[in-house]
């Protein structure tokens, strides 16, 4: 499971055998949740409020990239990182 990003101890992640709505992983610690890319909601799991909140806040900034890579994800091709929340 590729790691794309990580800040603030929030790891995003991509899987390459992943199944639609376009998302991605995000952990904390034990916390554990995947988020849609397209609404920015969680899909699956949980996060503490201002974890998902620093996790909204970067996937919004980066919304097209994540897009991206999940286009690349389901052609086969590597992903690429994104920049962390700074």
């Amino acid at each position: 499971m590729p790691q794309i990003s990580k800040f603030f101890g929030i790891i995003i992640l991509m899987y390459y055998d992943e199944h639609n709505p376009p998302h991605f992983h995000a952990t904390y610690g034990d916390y554990k949740a995947e988020i849609g890319i397209k609404e920015l909601n969680i899909l699956i799991g949980k996060l503490p409020s201002r974890v998902l909140g620093l996790v909204i806040e970067w996937a919004s900034m980066h919304q097209a990239e994540l897009l991206a890579n999940w286009s690349h994800i389901e052609k086969g091709e590597p992903i690429e990182k994104i920049a962390p929340l700074v």
